[in-house]
């Protein structure tokens, strides 16, 4: 009897699984598994709303596994030490997984690899975690791509993989030890936000809600902030509760139902699972930009030490109203729109002159999508640091952004209640004074600040 261990990652669902399924199709029994981290309190990488989201994917998985007839065991510690361990408790021929792109990612996979090796135990490593891997979409000359739109024009090139079968039947062995389903206290956290719900049911209804109508209008309306028109589905594609192999197949499909400008929608929706996977390839190509910046020219740009800027923009009581709604958002949901996350991020960077690291990281804390490759890659764009074709000088302006995509203040008065009174033009310039008793004013002049910024950067690429 062959037996086989699932090691469950970035896939937590059992629809489209290439290695789950594999993993049904080779093995006798399977053995299917999640190692939980056991780190308590802080984390510099995540927080509170992305643990709660997986403790939601986590019961929906163990829900879904329960009736195809299996069980996901549950383990905390070392992943290297847990899988060992188990595959010797079960006398397990095989571990079966994802593979990731991180560089810590990739470490733990290597040392999962050495260890099995030693053991005697079987290691195979699939595609999953996106639709085409980093060492896919090369150049002519084959070396990765730094700008995004030569990217993306390879990547349309290449023939896509199709989704595999949904598992529909699977046995795990009885009588193995398996933790509690982990809430919360598992870290010592408590609930922050109002997140939404998690689960590979919750994905695929987001799916199923997003390509009735929404996806058609995406072209047109993706930035208006009062009529979000996102999918919602990046949590989604973080946890793995649907895989992007199938939202794209479901795109594609829908692409051959619509007219052109229906269609028009659909290719700018593709377009951001294009985004995410040159992320994923910069990170995969270029790991230094964890650490320092991407465009190593700029690596001499004076940044600012302020923790108190730091701390009004985090607590979106910055007297700028576009950015403050976001990250009051973002405090409140675990979310924020695209859009206003350059917004609030260019705002850090090039008005508060803060390093990008900072928003990274409380990005990394607060997002339920938070995701290392498009976190990172999104606040290097933002800063003028990172794989863009365009200079350092793009500098969005907060007053003109809210005039452009939140003309009416809908957005900005939903989540600054302090402002629900104030007429919306004078929302998107520069107040002469308070726009409401208990609403501070403006903390930087943006169009100074606008100026620094260019001096620092042309001063910081020059030395």
């Amino acid at each position: 009897m062959k037996r086989i261990i699932h090691w469950f990652r970035r896939d937590l669902r059992i629809s489209d699984n290439k290695s789950l399924y594999a993993a049904c199709r080779d093995g006798d029994e399977v053995i299917p598994v999640y190692i939980l981290s056991s780190w308590k309190r802080h984390h510099p990488w995540t927080g509170t709303n992305r643990q709660e989201f997986l403790c939601g994917c986590l019961r929906s998985l163990a829900k879904n596994l329960e009736q195809i007839g299996g069980r996901l065991i549950l383990r905390s510690g070392s992943p290297v030490k847990e899988l060992i361990e188990l595959a010797k408790e079960t006398q397990a021929d095989a571990i079966y997984f994802s593979e990731n792109y991180a560089p810590y990612d990739r470490k733990i996979e290597e040392r999962v690899q050495k260890a099995a090796l030693a053991k005697g135990i079987g290691v195979q490593l699939f595609k999953d975690t996106v639709i085409l891997a980093p060492g896919e979409v090369l150049s002519q000359s084959g070396q990765p791509f730094r700008i995004f739109t030569a990217y993306a024009r390879a990547w349309h090139r290449h023939r896509k993989p199709e989704p595999s079968p949904k598992v529909s039947r699977i046995a795990t062995p009885h009588q193995l030890d398996s933790e509690v389903m982990p809430t919360l206290a598992h870290w010592g956290l408590k609930p922050e936000a109002k997140i939404l719900p998690a689960g590979e049911k919750a994905a695929r209804g987001r799916l199923k809600d997003f390509l009735k109508s929404r996806i058609y209008e995406y072209a047109r309306r993706r930035n208006d902030l009062c009529s979000d028109v996102s999918s919602r589905l990046s949590q989604d594609l973080r946890f793995g509760t649907i895989s992007p192999r199938e939202i794209y197949a479901s795109c594609k499909k829908a692409s051959e139902e619509c007219n052109a400008v229906e269609r028009q929608g659909i290719q700018s929706f593709v377009n951001e699972l294009v985004w995410r996977e040159f992320y994923f390839q910069i990170l995969w190509h270029f790991p230094h930009v964890l650490r320092q910046d991407f465009r190593d020219q700029f690596s001499s740009v004076q940044w600012d030490q302020d923790p108190d800027k730091l701390k009004r923009w985090c607590e979106g009581t910055t007297g700028f109203p576009i950015v403050d709604a976001g990250m009051r958002e973002l405090n409140a949901t675990g979310y924020m729109h695209n859009r206003v996350r350059m917004i609030v991020a260019m705002f850090l960077t090039k008005d508060l002159h803060l390093h990008w690291r900072h928003g990274e990281q409380y990005f990394m804390q607060k997002l339920v999508d938070g995701d290392i490759p498009a976190n990172n890659g999104g606040w290097q764009w933002s800063a003028g640091t990172g794989a863009d074709a365009a200079p350092y000088f793009r500098i969005q302006n907060p007053w003109t952004q809210t005039a452009e995509y939140d003309p009416h203040g809908g957005y900005i008065k939903r989540w600054v209640p302090e402002l629900r009174d104030v007429k919306p033009n004078r929302l998107a310039k520069p107040p002469e004074q308070k726009l409401a008793p208990d609403y501070p004013l403006p903390m930087v002049d943006h169009y100074r600040e606008r100026a620094v910024t260019l001096e620092r950067f042309r001063s910081g690429a020059a030395s």
